[in-house]
This record gives structure tokens, C-alpha cells and sequence, in this order.
């Protein structure tokens, strides 16, 4: 049956190699489960709920990946974009995370609607690479601001904005303890080195009294206090549009490259650089995205360290089956997840924001046209806390600059068009 339903034969590959790469792909990717709830809490939103949301969006979305699209890559909560939902939009803008909730669902059916039609292509290719590279290690900035807050290792400053925090507190030592332990967890290749650096810092923040332990196992929490409590009409507003916006261009490039990478990895893409069954990817992406939504947490994405899975062996969708079994026995960890401070995810934080800042790599430095406008897009995202913000910018300097310097051909009507509409937005809305 097993063979049947994943081709297993076909793929060259066994039960006991995909359970085994499932098992890998969970282990890199589970600490979502500690730092979503911790990040979400920030806008209000109960940290169990939020945490069973968060297994359970991961647990959905990875298994119609697996059942309907038949590729090991697994889904989950995507980091920056959580970052993006509290830190940006309710904390920074005010809206409440109901709201913010409600432009996440909107968002995931746009993104059904553009899986469905054939404009997905285009809408991808038209976006210049350097800024879809920007926007990524943009993103890993972000994260980084957040942790190095979380951890104390930066602090807020009447005069210069920002400085360096007290670095004699435990919060700040273990915080980079633990950067330090996953870093070389992960030059060791050490299977789920973020979630080991997690636990043994939270073990030692117990150890020293600078937190309490709450215990492993219970039943699963409540998750009625963020079950279906999205406001869609809310976000229906003309001032949110931006953030549906970038709730859904971020999500579209994310899914894209992680697909893309994992993928050419895995040596699923086709004599033309296409994936098969791309429609079904993109469709598993965007449904977790708008049930996500409805259990009550931020967009729902393909995880890049699906690819440690690949590298397993994974080659079909029962190592994603695998994963979402594995999510949902997670749902028994709440009490873990409630001792984990945010001094122990802040590492994690960090570590990502390494990953993401590669995309730095791509893009052209000997061409000011396309590195300017990209380095605009990445530093405006944590200076100016949005990730909205960092990818209007973006657009309106890679516009203006082609223009201006005679080279309008390269820029593409979509990025012209997207570049005046932020122009109105900012004059307008502010």
C-alpha cells in the first residue's frame, strides 16, 4: 500500500529510509515548536494555544504535502514572518492579532487563487533575483535584531537608538552559549542541533534559578483562545492591504526557493529547471497557510530544513507523513515548551538569521543597479522593524534607479507598477 500511494520503488528508496529521514527533518526543524509560541505571546496571543496551533498547522500542512504532492519537504510556522506578525504588525502598527490573523487567512487564499491560475510563474519571474535575494537575508537580519533583544545582548538608547546591554546578566551569557553550542553542533553534524542547544540552555538557565522548570508531558492545552478567533473583516481594511501584501510575497518567494532548493538537492527537477507537481506544492503551502490562520497562528510555510531529510534519503511524501506523525505527538510537550525562556530561543533565532543571510551571495556587487536597491530592501526590514517596509523600499529604489540611469528595459512592468503603487501607499497612508 505504502508503495503504491509514495512510488517508493520508483524512487529508490525504503519504509525504514523515509522514517528515518522524517525523523532527521523533524529534528532540525522542531524548535519552531519552543520559538513560535514565544514570539506570538509577544502580541498578546496564549502561549499554549498558540503552541497547539503551531503543531497542529505544521502536522496539516506537512502531511497534504506528503499525501497530495508526494515530496519530502515538510511545513511549518515560517520564522521572520511570525517575527513580521507581532513585532511588526501588532506591535508595531497596533493592530490586534486577530487582525493580523485575519490578513494571513486572506493572504493563504490569494496564494490558493495564484496556485490554481498559471501566473505564478510570471509573478515569480518578473521580481529582479537580487531583490528575492535581499528579502531573504533581510529577513535574517530581522530575526537577528530580535534575538540579540531577547537575549539582552542589545538594548534600546534615548541617543544612539540601540546599544550594547548588560552583559554580565545570565540571559545574555547563555544566549550566546548557545549560539556558540549550535554552531558547533552543526559543524559536527550533529542531527537537531538547534533543539539540543535549546534544551541545554534552558536546562542551564533552570540549573542556575534564572528560570523555572514546568515539566516534559501533559495532555495537550486548550486551543480555544486562538481557535477560529481570526478578524477577516478587519483585515478587509484599506490600510492592511500592505501587510496582506506582505504576508503573501514573502510567503510566495519563500515556498518558491525552498522548493526550488530542496528540490535540485533531491534531483527532483526536471531537463528544464521545472518541478513537477509544483501546482500541489504551492497548494499544500498556501492551504497550511489559511488553517493555520484558523487555529490561530502566523503564515504557514515550506521549512529549507526539509533538506537534512533529503540528505537522509528522503525522496517521497511518507517522509513528510512522518514528520506530521512526529508534530503531532509533539502536541504532549506543552509543559517543555512553557520552560523553555526566551534567552534559550534567542540562539535559534540568530542561527537562522545566519542561514538566511546567504542570500546575500547572490546577488551582483558589481552592478549598483541591482546591489543597491538590495541592500536598501535588507537593512530597512530591522531598522525599520517591517518587513513590509524593507520590500517597498526595495522596489521603489531598484525602479527608480533603472529609470534614472537609462536601464528601464531591465526593470519589469510588474516592478514598475508594484514601485508607484508603494509611492501612493506611502503618500496616502503614511
Amino acid at each position: 500500500m505504502l508503495d503504491r500511494q509514495f512510488k517508493l520503488r520508483e524512487n529508490g528508496t525504503t519504509v525504514r529510509t523515509e522514517m528515518l529521514a522524517g525523523l532527521t527533518t523533524f529534528l532540525t526543524m522542531a524548535y519552531i515548536i519552543f520559538v513560535n509560541p514565544s514570539i506570538l505571546a509577544d502580541s498578546g496571543m496564549d502561549f499554549d494555544a498558540v503552541f497547539v496551533a503551531t503543531c497542529l498547522a505544521a502536522a496539516v500542512g506537512t502531511l497534504i504535502m506528503g499525501l497530495y504532492a508526494n515530496y519530502p519537504i515538510a511545513l511549518a510556522p515560517g520564522m521572520g514572518l511570525n517575527a513580521y506578525f507581532t513585532y511588526g504588525v501588532v506591535l508595531g502598527m497596533g493592530h490586534p492579532w486577530q487582525v493580523a490573523l485575519g490578513a494571513v487567512f486572506i493572504s493563504g487564499v490569494l496564494f490558493i487563487i495564484l496556485s490554481i491560475l498559471p501566473v505564478r510563474e510570471a509573478i515569480i519571474n518578473a521580481i529582479p533575483n537580487s531583490l528575492k535575494m535581499a528579502i531573504s537575508a533581510g529577513i535574517g537580519l530581522f530575526l537577528a535584531i530580535i534575538g540579540l533583544s531577547n537575549a539582552g545582548i542589545i538594548a534600546d538608547h534615548p541617543a544612539t537608538l540601540v546599544t550594547i546591554g548588560d552583559l554580565t546578566q545570565w540571559p545574555a551569557i547563555l544566549a550566546g552559549v548557545g549560539f556558540v553550542a549550535a554552531g558547533a553542533l552543526t559543524a559536527l553534524r550533529v542531527p537537531g542541533a538547534l533543539v539540543l542547544a535549546i534544551l541545554g540552555v534552558s536546562a542551564l538557565g533552570i540549573i542556575l534559578g534564572v528560570s523555572e522548570f514546568q515539566g516534559i508531558a501533559s495532555l495537550p492545552p486548550d486551543p480555544s483562545p486562538t481557535f477560529l478567533q481570526l478578524d477577516i473583516a478587519g483585515a478587509l481594511e484599506v490600510g492592511l492591504v500592505t501587510i496582506v501584501f506582505a504576508f503573501l510575497f514573502v510567503d510566495l518567494f519563500d515556498t518558491a526557493g525552498t522548493l526550488v532548493g530542496v528540490s535540485a538537492r533531491a534531483g527532483f527537477l526536471d531537463d528544464q529547471g521545472r518541478l513537477p507537481r509544483l501546482r500541489q506544492a504551492l497548494l499544500a503551502d498556501s492551504g497550511a497557510s489559511t488553517v493555520g490562520a484558523m487555529l490561530g497562528t502566523s503564515t504557514t510555510t515550506c521549512y529549507i530544513e526539509s533538506a537534512a531529510g533529503v540528505n537522509a534519503g528522503g525522496r517521497t511524501g511518507l517522509t513528510s507523513v512522518t514528520v506530521a506523525v512526529l508534530f503531532l505527538l509533539a502536541l504532549f510537550l506543552a509543559p517543555l515548551a512553557g520552560s523553555i525562556p526566551a534567552y534559550a530561543t534567542a540562539p535559534a533565532l540568530l542561527f537562522v538569521a545566519c542561514l538566511m543571510a546567504r542570500g546575500f551571495t547572490m546577488i551582483d556587487w558589481d552592478d549598483v543597479t541591482e546591489y543597491a536597491p538590495a541592500l536598501v530592501t535588507a537593512v530597512s526590514m530591522p531598522l525599520t522593524y517591517s518587513i513590509a517596509h524593507g520590500i517597498a523600499f526595495g522596489f521603489i529604489t531598484y525602479a527608480a534607479i533603472k529609470l534614472l540611469s537609462g536601464r528601464w528595459s531591465e526593470a519589469s512592468p510588474a516592478v514598475i507598477v508594484l514601485a508607484v503603487l508603494f509611492c501612493i501607499k506611502f503618500a496616502v497612508l503614511g
